[in-house]
Parts: C-alpha cells; structure tokens; sequence
C-alpha cells in the first residue's frame, strides 16, 4: 500500500518517473535512462525499496524482472499536484492556480484558456447544483 506521505529520495522519484515514462523497464532500462546513474546494483536495490513502498511491482520476463508503477499514471498526477498544492501552497487550489496563470514560461495558448473558462463554469454550474 502507499503510504498517504510518499517520501522518496531524489533517487527514487528519478526511477518512478522513468517508469511512467517508459511504463515498464528492466533494472537495465532504468539504469541507462538515469543521469549520472549509481552502479546496476544500486538501481536493483532502489527498485526493491520502491516496490516495498508499493510504488513499483514486477513481473518476471525470463531472467529478468521487469518493473512498472502501480498507480495509473493519471492517478500518480492527481497525487502529486495535491501534494505540490499541500506544500507549496498551503491547500490552496486557487494560489496554485495563478501562479500558473501568471508565470511568463509557461504561456497558455487561447484553445487552453477556453478550456479553462468551460471548467471553471462547469466548477460553478455542479457547485450551485449541490447547494
């Protein structure tokens, strides 16, 4: 099961997000797509680390393992924007919000802004229909 508080090293986050990058990989895969990577055992033990987390699982292709994340990527998102917006924001959705909206390196094209504004109504138009 993973833990509500998911502290894992910088090492480990590395290794999470290759997996999602790749979906699946071997202990190999993984180290080759690694920046300044540690030795092959040092990735073999993180995998190990990260699956008694209950972040990563493996299934067994011949000799090798092959590792992949247990949450959908979709929901590993969801998890870690809340923890961004806990952390960083004090829970607030809305200063995470503008800070996207306002930081200049990362402009928003008009069919992005549209969408936006469709949510934000949407947001409003459920939240009237709960009151």
């Amino acid at each position: 099961m993973i833990s509500a508080n998911d502290d894992l090293s910088r090492r480990e986050r590395q290794i999470l997000d290759i997996l999602y990058r790749k979906r699946r990989a071997s202990a190999m895969e993984v180290l080759e797509a690694l920046t300044n990577p540690p030795g092959y055992s040092a990735v073999r033990t993180l995998l190990r680390i990260l699956e008694s987390k209950g972040h990563v699982r493996h299934t067994k292709q011949g000799a090798r393992f092959i590792y992949m994340p247990v949450l959908p990527h979709e929901n590993a998102a969801v998890r870690a924007i809340r923890q961004v917006v806990n952390t960083f924001f004090g829970g607030s959705a809305e200063k995470a919000v503008m800070t996207l909206l306002s930081d200049e390196d990362l402009p928003l094209s008009e069919e992005e802004l549209e969408r936006l504004t469709q949510l934000i109504d949407e947001a409003k138009a459920s939240d009237k229909e709960q009151s």
